[in-house]
């Protein structure tokens, strides 16, 4: 009988002094029952209490040599790391109690590289970082079981597979951006199976606003993320970027240039392409109007016709880049 594969928990964490206490509580009970190995929190050189908080919970504390993202801290970890399977937990990211068990039934099918999870239904904060948090648990809950990308919020990645394929890309990806989609990316081309568990669940604490929101939205995640599908993957039909999801983004590009027009052409086209939208999004405005209320998810539903938009303008740059300017290399993000 094949022994269970051990399991290392990697925690980057920066200024995270006053997340570590939530945060760390799950996974050092699991230490505690013996399903993971060990907890190994890396302090990318915080002004705060945030490695002597860890200490004192019991973690094993390493220091990067200078600050360095998320992306150095975890292969800096890995390097270290016991275990035969390195889960990647945020330092903003509450784990549930059964993921060490989840992710010990996961990786006894011998052929299984990579798995990683969603968000819960139940994000703290406001509307908008509910919103956020929500949408982001929606499209892992509707993905594929088996995906071409990998998420590090709460994922785990053989050790053998990590070292195989050389960790986080930390030298194109040098803020945090989509150094782990890329990572999955490069997995499944050397032939791992990486699945998605719906019931490998963590709490996003991060209380997004929606300028930050924009920001990252578009220069950490549309612009790279468009920039790595054209010039190496090609369009891909994972999480958020499938036909459906195509089509109601142009379904937002028309409703949106109704809104703005509607001087011109009168409340009755934008009123209809809205009803539209809703119609198309219909599963994931019934998801916010069960997890945010009826006001609230037609805000969030409201907003996801901005984001649609400023979404699909960037794939459509980086199309413009490539094609008419001929920028062939731009996947560095400083």
């Amino acid at each position: 009988m094949t022994a269970a594969p051990t399991i290392s928990v990697i925690v980057p964490a920066f200024r995270a002094e006053h997340l570590l206490p939530r945060v760390l509580e799950p996974l050092m009970a699991m230490h505690q029952r013996g399903e993971v190995l060990e907890v190994i929190v890396v302090d990318d050189r915080s002004p705060d209490r945030t490695g002597e908080v860890a200490r004192i919970m019991g973690a094993r504390v390493i220091v990067t040599p200078q600050n360095g993202g998320p992306g150095v801290a975890r292969n800096l970890a890995a390097r270290v790391a016991a275990g035969d399977v390195l889960w990647f937990v945020d330092s903003d990211v509450i784990a549930w109690p059964d993921g060490a068990r989840r992710l010990q039934a996961a990786f006894a099918d011998p052929s299984v590289a990579a798995v990683f999870g969603s968000y819960d239904t139940a994000p703290e904060g406001s509307w908008f970082a509910r919103y956020k948090n929500l949408m982001h648990r929606y499209y892992h809950q509707t993905a594929r079981r088996t995906a071409r990308t990998f998420w590090a919020g709460c994922g785990a990645v053989r050790a053998d597979w990590f070292a195989k394929v050389g960790g986080f890309d930390v030298e194109t990806y040098r803020v945090p951006s989509i150094e782990d989609i890329e990572l999955g990316y490069r997995i499944y081309a050397a032939g791992g199976v990486i699945c998605v568990d719906p019931a490998l669940l963590g709490k996003h604490l991060k209380q997004w606003t929606m300028r930050q929101a924009i920001h990252t939205d578009i220069f950490r995640r549309a612009l790279p993320w468009s920039r790595l599908m054209i010039a190496r993957e090609g369009l891909s039909d994972d999480l958020n970027t499938s036909p459906l999801e195509r089509l109601r983004a142009i379904l937002a590009g028309f409703f949106l240039v109704s809104v703005l027009f509607m001087p011109l052409i009168g409340w009755g086209w934008a009123a209809g392409l809205l009803a539209v939208a809703i119609l198309g999004n219909w599963p994931l405005f019934s998801f916010f109007i069960a997890h945010l209320g009826l006001l609230r998810a037609i805000l969030a539903i409201l907003y996801h016709q901005v984001y649609y938009v400023y979404s699909a303008g960037a794939f459509a740059w980086c199309l413009i880049e490539y094609h008419v300017f001929g920028v062939r290399n731009r996947l560095h993000v400083p």
